[in-house]
């Protein structure tokens, strides 16, 4: 027995300090009025992402059928803007089924707010408030569009997707397939936002159309999707957008998604007909930001391993 290792993953010290940002992000919202929620971690309906992956279980009670561990409280959260309740956060685990590194594991703890009457320009603000109010700096703003022609001189909506393929190949990624959002996400995540020399957090805007997933389209040209990303050291911290209200348009999302998961092969999880349904009845107007608890707290703490600012990781539980 004396060969286990009982202790947790991180130190004393770091175990406080969460709680104290824990506290700070409290205590931000309550000061503004967003009031907190709680949401169920369990349904019958996984995520139709395909560059996202649910975790599953099953119970007796529900006849052994397939029940799905939220990677995002996302839609129980829109559910009760729709019932009527106004700004709203949660502090709550989820659940990726995704290899762990040195920046994701598992399970991990998401922080996630809703603010009705905002857009996503008020809420990138707003964010930046919650970073100076822990004790970091208020990030600097640069479009999807500036990064890419900074680091790699050309224009992500307008270049073809030979040439994506072909970076690609050119970077360790033999990528022979027509999947846009999968060849800009690969150039972004390994050449355009780790050679963006900012001490600054950094926020990036306006990501191309077919990167949208929930969030709505800017009208003009190039169309693109009211999101944005905030970064820090180059890690990805939080992923933000004007809130897409059209059930139908959201139902069309979905479907293709689910097509893209069928080439890719891919389960197909069923599609959340509440959250539709919610939609249908009208979501008031609004922006959200899902921020990563553990990320965060690793800037906080100087640590670059997730496992560092973990109570405990899967490996030890």
């Amino acid at each position: 027995m004396n060969q286990v290792k009982w202790q947790p993953s991180a130190s004393l010290e770091i175990i406080k300090r969460r709680a104290v940002l824990l506290q700070q992000i409290r205590n931000f919202m309550l000061s503004r009025d967003i009031m907190e929620v709680d949401t169920p971690i369990l349904s019958h309906f996984g995520i139709s992402d395909p560059y996202i992956q649910s975790m599953t279980t099953s119970n007796a009670s529900e006849g052994d059928a397939m029940l799905y561990l939220h990677t995002s409280p996302e839609f129980c959260m829109k559910r009760l803007l729709a019932a009527g309740l106004d700004s709203i956060y949660q502090i709550t685990h989820v659940f990726r089924n995704e290899e762990s590194g040195k920046r994701h594991n598992t399970e991990f703890a998401m922080l996630e707010w809703y603010r009705t009457g905002f857009d996503y320009y008020q809420l990138m603000d707003e964010v930046a408030e919650l970073l100076v109010s822990i004790g970091l700096t208020a990030p600097e703003k640069m479009t999807y569009a500036e990064a890419f022609m900074l680091t790699l001189q050309l224009d992500p909506h307008t270049v073809g997707v030979k040439q994506l393929q072909t970076l690609c190949q050119d970077n360790g990624w033999d990528a022979d397939e027509n999947d846009r959002h999968g060849l800009l996400d690969f150039i972004f995540s390994e050449l355009v936002i780790k050679n963006i020399k900012n001490t600054k957090p950094l926020i990036i805007y306006d990501y191309p159309e077919c990167m949208s997933a929930l969030a709505s389209l800017k009208a003009g040209y190039p169309v693109v999707s009211e999101r944005f990303e905030l970064f820090i050291n180059n890690m990805e911290i939080a992923n933000g957008f004007n809130e897409l209200t059209d059930a139908d348009e959201q139902s069309n999302r979905f479907e293709a998604d689910l097509e893209t998961r069928r080439n890719k092969g891919l389960a197909e999880p069923a599609i959340d007909k509440n959250f539709l349904a919610a939609l249908q009845s009208g979501m008031p107007k609004c922006a959200g930001v899902a921020i990563g608890v553990e990320r965060l707290l690793m800037v906080l703490s100087g640590k670059d391993d997730i496992n560092a600012v973990s109570t405990f990781t899967l490996g030890s539980n």
